[in-house]
């Protein structure tokens, strides 16, 4: 898996390294250690934070590529991203206080998640090996995140994780057609009666298992954020992944905006599956 981490020597950048340096403990990694000067006189710090990133990586990732790039951080990362047609980046994510907070005051990492083609991984607090996956299936139309993962970042369900698949039943979300008893019903009894949500998970299950991967399907019920974040932390995960960018109009607005909550919520590292 190749993979771009870009650092500015920061601690919220310092985790980002270590998460990689995490994620090369389960997963085989090539990995590419960037940071953006804004003038040349910084090429000397810059040197140093590269340096840094190489001694926190150590002997997990044994062969590094450093690249020190001059102008707009956001804008020299995308460039990059597309010019090395990387697998994955890795990014660490100031703290905001409130979500309006994090509107007003954009980051690198947003605009980055928001325009990069390839998955992004938000760092959050301690690095650690990624042994447990909390995949967040919204059942949208259109390719299932299960199916987006597998496709563009295979290596990551072949390490052999423990995989739990989330569903959120939300009262607010859920059509007409949905029986008020589906709103209280686990994930098995989902699956016998085929409703659509239990069909969900059932193939996921299905294509999982054909790859050799053993998985467990869990239905929540409230509002989608705060089980998902609950879940997380109940669970003890290694890693949530969620998708991005599906949808038109409201539903893009929509899923763009849980998004966004659940990254700046959660205390453990969130991977976007775009």
């Amino acid at each position: 898996m190749r993979i771009l981490i870009a650092t500015g020597g920061s601690e919220h950048s310092k985790i980002a390294v270590q998460m990689g340096a995490a994620l090369a403990e389960t997963v085989p990694l090539e990995v590419t250690v960037l940071t953006v000067i804004k003038r040349a006189g910084q090429q000397a710090e810059a040197e140093r934070i590269v340096a840094e990133a190489e001694r926190l990586l150590g002997t997990a990732v044994p062969n590094v590529h450093t690249k020190i790039s001059q102008g707009h951080p956001a804008e020299i990362i995308l460039r990059e991203l597309r010019d090395g047609r990387y697998d994955l980046v890795i990014l660490g994510e100031r703290e905001h206080h409130t979500f309006i907070a994090h509107i007003f005051n954009a980051t690198t990492g947003d605009r980055v998640l928001h325009q990069a083609y390839c998955p992004v991984l938000i760092a959050k607090k301690a690095a650690r090996p990624v042994h447990s996956l909390l995949l967040c299936d919204s059942g949208l139309p259109g390719p299932s995140l299960l199916d987006r993962l597998q496709q563009q970042l295979p290596e990551l369900l072949q390490s052999d994780p423990d995989v739990t698949i989330l569903h959120v039943m939300s009262q607010i979300s859920a059509g007409p057609g949905v029986k008020g008893e589906q709103l209280r019903a686990n994930a098995d009894v989902l699956i016998q009666e085929h409703s659509p949500e239990g069909d969900l998970l059932a193939r996921d299950l299905q294509q999982l298992s054909q790859e050799g991967v053993s998985a467990q399907p869990k239905i929540r019920h409230g509002l989608v954020v705060d089980e998902i974040l609950d879940e997380s932390v109940c669970g003890n995960y290694d890693l949530i992944v969620i998708g991005a960018h599906q949808g038109k109009g409201w539903q893009r607005f929509l899923l763009e905006d849980l998004m966004e909550r659940i990254v700046l919520g959660s205390d453990r590292p969130v991977l976007i599956i775009q």
